[in-house]
């Protein structure tokens, strides 16, 4: 009886799997610009860290082309998607908006609820592709905004900064609760994570 071969990193790779990686490369270089900025001050940080967001969403949509191109997916490819995912449309939106300024105890609370919800929708959609996969279907539809679509929060950030409207000058100012505070832009974070977890249906092209 033939023993299965062990799992390999560089057989189970795939061209497309090369896109997602650059994906989660563009998403940590925004997380190290965010590191500088709050290092240096220099807002310049703050720009490049907002431009590798729609880069590493390029990569995310290229991912998924070479694959039915090349007519190659897998489970591994899924779940690596997710991960990259997490790391550039979840987390460093989230540090991009803390390093412009929302910093209170309750903005902390709301940026660590929208990437709960941004990993909770990734979860989700894996859970419902394999589920289909395995009934012979095509996926139709998924729940829940897509998490790419921070994107539109990471644009924000950008135009704040590039407006000067970053630190004490956010929009919208700031509020004290019960001695903590709040900046009310930090809501739009919580109402994309929201949306995240909803059960709008979203059509899968």
């Amino acid at each position: 009886m033939n023993k299965p071969k062990p799992f390999s990193m560089i057989r189970e790779f795939h061209l497309a799997d090369w896109f997602t990686l650059a994906n989660s490369f563009a998403g940590m270089g925004a997380l190290f610009s965010v590191m500088t900025f709050l290092q240096t001050g220099d807002v310049k940080h703050i720009y490049y860290a907002c431009a590798l967001i729609p880069l590493a969403f390029v990569f995310d949509v290229l991912d998924g082309s070479v694959a039915r191109w090349r007519q190659q997916s897998s489970t591994m490819g899924r779940e690596l998607d997710s991960l990259a995912d997490v790391i550039s449309f979840g987390v460093a939106p989230a540090a991009i908006a803390y390093a412009c300024g929302m910093q209170g105890l309750f903005d902390r609370i709301v940026l660590v609820f929208f990437v709960a919800c941004g990993v909770s929708r990734l979860a989700r959609f894996n859970v419902t592709a394999e589920a289909l996969s395995e009934g012979g279907d095509k996926v139709k539809y998924f729940e829940g905004t897509p998490i790419p679509t921070s994107l539109v929060l990471v644009i924000v950030m950008w135009i704040a900064a590039a407006l000067g409207a970053i630190g004490d000058q956010l929009w919208l100012g700031r509020l004290e609760i019960a001695g903590f505070y709040l900046h009310p832009l930090v809501l739009l974070y919580a109402v994309s994570g929201s949306l995240m977890v909803s059960r709008i249906r979203v059509p899968k092209f």
